[in-house]
């Protein structure tokens, strides 16, 4: 596996703690969410901003980043040995890479930033002060996201591979509940083809099940650690039966291309109407996440096929070795599977090749490795005679992708500027899917097949409004509700200055200390030119003494 070039190389590498205080987590590696596994641990701050921050080894910083990725202000520091760490939702760089970040920011007229450095423009050693931690980009609430990654691979891999000794963790993981997951048309559990769960009440079962056929196996747990209030993911699961492992997964290192999976390792269906992530012991025929272990040639399915009690039982481990045991057992019984529904052909979508689903006024491509599994579309589509196209769904639920699909949807109208359309998708709230328009269709992405699609049109011009100024200081409210915002830029007396955009507050502001603006107790003039991602573009004038 990639992940193992990367620890053996750093093994030499004296790695520290990234806070001067005993670590305590909120949040581990490689925990299931929507769309995404959790990629490195959360460190407590104490609930408040402007902890110092210091690189856990010696090395340069390589990247430096604002405003992308969820991060809010983030440094990526890379390492002899192939590892890159990354510390987000900082507060505020060291002075020195404040001045970096500023001299690109006007350079390229942005307060979004992605700055590339090189080996020897900010060398760091372990233990150096690199930042303060803080409460930026899509953090909820103030703490140090930190991850590890493969420097060549950019696979994630688990902080506390190298953290182990600044972390106190004796405190076993829990189990609440297993799900039995029959094939459809090919096995029952307990008389049914639905999926069930039950409770451990204990950590052995003295209930009787039955099944017979094929079933997965799915597991409702997670893990503490004590100091800490969070609830974390389990590091190892192994599902054993009679004495022989059928599945086992290791939570260790995850490919960036496969971080999407987690919703078909997961049951995503499941967690969508409970918040409850029940983890599966058998791997989706689409799904290819290495961590995953399937000890049977059936990706871990299990086979009831004779009538014998089959002793399952399930170890959930994490990274310290602590570990907890539960056991059931279930009673194969010889019983008639009802054959599975016959599906629609012409509707289906294969996880194994290129999918091409056409209606007329709709181009639907999929790639293959897209899907978990098969899938049977329930097409709809609402008719829209004076809309500009049609209105398309696909399921009738949330189906997300593994990555970007390719929709095309034909234009039933005349435009005045065809550059204007794009596909919008609903699903809580409207998504710019892109859009480009080519003999009569606009072409976007996609990959959610739970929501609906259809043609939008936007030449409004994006808002600004709410102009103050305050404390030495310049605030505006800017947001485009169709395409979009694309960028904000604001000048003073003619001269670009730095708008940064406060994710908390929506709102935009310009320190007028930190700007090229000479105090001088007159009033200057300011001009803000917001554009949306359709081109539009509006200006604000203002006047302010200072």
């Amino acid at each position: 596996m990639s992940f193992l070039v990367p620890l053996l190389l750093s093994s030499a590498l004296s790695f520290g703690s990234p806070v001067n205080y005993p670590i305590s987590l909120s949040g581990n590696f490689g925990e299931p969410r929507p769309n995404h596994f959790h990629g490195g641990i959360d460190v407590r701050t104490g609930q408040v901003e402007g902890k110092p921050i210091f690189s856990v080894a010696d090395g340069y910083v390589s990247r430096i980043t604002v405003g992308l990725d969820g991060f809010g202000n983030a440094v990526y520091i890379r390492h002899p040995g192939g590892i890159t760490t990354v510390y987000c939702h900082l507060k505020k760089f060291v002075p020195q890479l404040v001045a970096m970040v500023r001299k690109w920011q006007y350079q390229n007229q942005t307060c979004f930033a992605d700055l590339r450095l090189r080996p020897t423009d900010f060398p760091v050693a372990k233990g150096q002060f690199i930042a303060v931690s803080g409460n930026t980009g899509a953090s909820k609430a103030p703490h140090l996201h930190l991850e590890f990654h493969s420097t060549k691979t950019w696979d994630f891999i688990d902080p506390l591979d190298y953290l182990k000794d600044f972390v106190t963790d004796t405190t076993k993981p829990i189990a609440h509940s297993f799900m039995a997951y029959p094939v459809e048309g090919e096995g029952l559990f307990c008389g049914s083809q639905r999926k069930q769960s039950y409770g451990f009440t204990s950590t052995d079962l003295t209930r009787e099940f039955t099944a017979w056929g094929k079933v997965g196996f799915g597991i409702w747990a997670n893990d503490y650690m004590e100091g800490s209030y969070g609830i974390l993911g389990v590091h190892r699961t192994t599902l054993k039966i009679d004495g022989v492992t059928v599945f086992e997964s290791v939570v260790d290192s995850i490919p960036d291309h496969c971080n999407r999976m987690v919703n078909s390792w997961g049951d995503y269906d499941h967690y969508c109407r409970t918040h409850l992530w029940y983890m599966k012991s058998f791997a989706d025929p689409g799904n290819t996440l290495p961590m995953l272990h399937a000890g049977t040639a059936d990706r871990g399915i299990v086979t009831f096929d004779e009538e014998r009690d089959y002793h399952l039982a399930y170890t959930v481990s994490d990274v310290f070795g602590n570990s907890r045991r539960y056991t059931f057992t279930v009673k194969g019984r010889r019983q008639s599977i009802p054959k599975a529904r016959r599906r629609s052909v012409m509707n289906m979508l294969w996880h194994d090749r290129i999918n091409s689903f056409q209606r007329p006024g709709l181009m639907l491509l999929v790639a293959k490795g897209l899907l978990p599994d098969d899938v049977e579309l329930s097409p709809g589509v609402k008719v829209k005679p004076s809309a500009l196209s049609d209105e398309w769904s696909f399921y009738g639920k949330s189906y997300p992708l593994f990555d970007w699909a390719k929709i095309s949807l034909r234009l039933k109208h005349k435009v005045k500027y065809p550059d204007k359309l794009y596909i919008v998708s609903h699903y809580g709230v409207d998504r710019n899917m892109g859009g480009t328009f080519n003999d009569g269709w606009v072409t976007g992405r996609m990959r959610e097949l739970g929501a609906s699609y259809e043609i939008a049109y936007d030449d409004t011009p994006p808002v600004l409004s709410s102009f103050s100024v305050s404390a030495g200081r310049l605030r505006v409210l800017a947001y485009d509700k169709q395409s979009g915002l694309r960028s904000l830029k604001g000048y003073v007396d003619g001269r670009f200055v730095l708008f940064e955009y406060m994710e908390k507050a929506g709102v935009y502001v310009c320190n007028l200390k930190d700007a090229p603006v000479v105090k001088t107790g007159k009033v200057h003039s300011v001009k803000l030119v917001a554009v949306d991602e359709r081109g539009n573009y509006s200006e604000l004038h203002e006047t302010f003494k200072y």
